[in-house]
């Protein structure tokens, strides 16, 4: 139990950006480019093998994702696994109301006529500009939206 405790506290100070005394010899090594290439469906991923224990941070849209995760891992042959994805329920109809604001209110939109759905934190939005520039301002904005996970738009031009 003692060995369990100390590894952990070295874990948690190391990903902490500080290294005690007692933390393993090995440097943290960044896989999280490996398992987003394997296709791992988590915001902010991060992962990181630290003395032979992978450390995998991140924000899930279920506990399925996240489970999916752990098990790449473990198929990787890393047997010590410490999964802290956390599981997030999105607020659509928040998301929704927020996109229709934030679209409506902002100035360089004027004359613009859109359509927001959001399902699971994804923002599906159709609509009408009147010049190019005003698609990449409508998806900048939508960016800035707390909960969304991504944006899928079309547009056209009258």
């Amino acid at each position: 139990m003692m060995r369990t405790t100390t590894m952990l506290f070295a874990i948690a100070v190391i990903w902490g950006g500080a290294v005690p005394l007692t933390a393993a010899s090995s440097d943290p090594v960044d896989l999280t480019a490996t398992f987003r290439s394997a296709g791992a469906a988590i915001e902010r991923l991060e992962v990181y093998e630290i003395a032979g224990v992978v450390l995998i941070r991140g924000r899930a849209a279920s506990q399925e994702d996240a489970e999916k995760v752990g098990a790449h891992a473990r198929q990787l042959g890393y047997s010590r696994v410490a999964n802290l994805i956390e599981t997030v329920r999105h607020n659509d109809a928040a998301i929704e109301r927020a996109a229709q604001h934030e679209l409506g209110f902002h100035r360089a939109l004027d004359g613009c006529e859109f359509k927001v759905d959001a399902r699971q934190g994804v923002i599906r939005l159709a609509g009408r500009v009147r010049h190019e520039l005003q698609k990449d301002v409508a998806l900048q904005v939508l960016r800035g939206i707390d909960g969304v996970r991504a944006i899928e738009a079309s547009f056209e031009r009258y």
